[in-house]
């Protein structure tokens, strides 16, 4: 069975960068669209931002566009969230979670199958 692990979590500033990564056992993580996810202390889960199996779509909520890349590295099986001029707003647990593959990517929870334990990420001077 899939299982997928998220790691890259911290601490940085505001306007700081970090670069969150899935990494899979069990099966290659390009059989899988792979969603990240986040949840923030008192709020519902949110969607930010998904990439389909070939990589050919991606979607981000509004909230990270423009500062938030997904990309899929192959050679490592692992998918990766590169997150730049982060804001104190942008705190949660992150979650990576995989599903079978569909033609686009929709930023939705709906159908993922197998998801991570999270990582914390806290951007506060």
């Amino acid at each position: 069975q899939l299982q997928v692990v998220e790691s890259g979590g911290g601490l940085v500033q505001p306007g700081g960068s970090l670069r969150l990564s899935c990494a899979a056992s069990g099966f290659p993580l390009d059989y899988y669209d792979i969603g990240w996810f986040r949840q923030a202390p008192g709020k519902e889960r949110e969607a930010v931002s998904c990439i389909t199996s070939s990589g050919a779509s991606t979607n981000y909520a509004d909230s990270v566009k423009g500062r938030f890349t997904i990309s899929r590295d192959y050679a490592k099986n692992t998918v990766n969230l590169q997150m730049n001029s982060l804001k104190p707003e942008d705190t949660a647990i992150y979650y990576c979670a995989a599903k079978s593959p569909r033609l686009l990517c929709v930023l939705s929870a709906t159908g993922y199958d197998y998801w991570g334990q999270g990582t914390q990420v806290t951007v506060s001077s």
